[in-house]
């Protein structure tokens, strides 16, 4: 019980480095959370500070989620013999943890991003057949509607759906685990569903790819 709880907030720990933070060390420049929709994550990256810089915290924040489900639960710690648990089932919980520490960082006041890119990594890593359709929805929600809320949204529920019909059903851990990331997701947008009620939601429009061709 001890290595998975050193193993959780092992997970909880890396979620806490933030790809803009790091980022932003690496490049200079301004606190994501001081510019734009003061979100730390890919999103306001690529508002704020341009494409290149926004590839950076993303493909740092979706390496964490893979880092933390994989890597971590693999590391043998050293100390007397342990009830085994699954390492597939460890992987989810420290999924969690990873998120977790993502949306709430410790060590930056629990000022976080939406874990949308995280969750990425750790469907790809523990749930790879889940993510081809979790990003067909989230890239075709962005190129109709330019809301990038929706489309995150909308991706955690077809990984959930998916998992629900095709992957072990809705009881299973990674059923439990897709329906807990959902949650959490749609928690995170909570202030975007908002926005999109009142019709001030910031909206993507060059993202918008159909609106354009049916323009023409």
């Amino acid at each position: 019980m001890i290595e998975i709880l050193l193993k959780i907030l092992a997970a909880y720990l890396l979620g806490g480095l933030m790809g803009g933070d790091i980022m932003r060390w690496l490049r200079g420049g301004a606190d994501l959370r001081q510019s734009g929709s003061g979100n730390v994550g890919a999103t306001n990256a690529l508002r704020t500070r341009g494409k290149g810089f926004a590839l950076g915290v993303l493909l740092i924040d979706i390496g964490k989620g893979v880092v933390a489900s994989l890597a971590i639960p693999a590391i043998h710690v050293p100390g007397p013999p342990q009830a085994p648990l699954p390492q597939l089932t460890v992987g989810f919980l420290c999924g969690v943890a990873v998120a977790m520490g993502h949306c709430y960082p410790l060590f930056q006041k629990f000022r976080g991003g939406k874990g949308v890119a995280t969750l990425a990594g750790v469907f790809g890593a523990l749930l790879p057949a889940a993510l081809p359709w979790m990003l067909l929805v989230f890239v075709l929600a962005v190129i109709l509607t330019g809301y990038v809320a929706i489309a995150s949204i909308g991706g955690a529920v077809a990984a959930f759906v998916y998992v629900a019909l095709f992957d072990g059903g809705v009881q299973s851990a990674a059923g439990l685990f897709a329906l807990a990331m959902l949650l959490l997701v749609t928690f995170k947008h909570r202030e975007n569903i908002a926005r999109l009620l009142e019709g001030s939601e910031h909206r993507f429009d060059k993202a918008m790819i159909v609106h354009k061709w049916l323009a023409r």
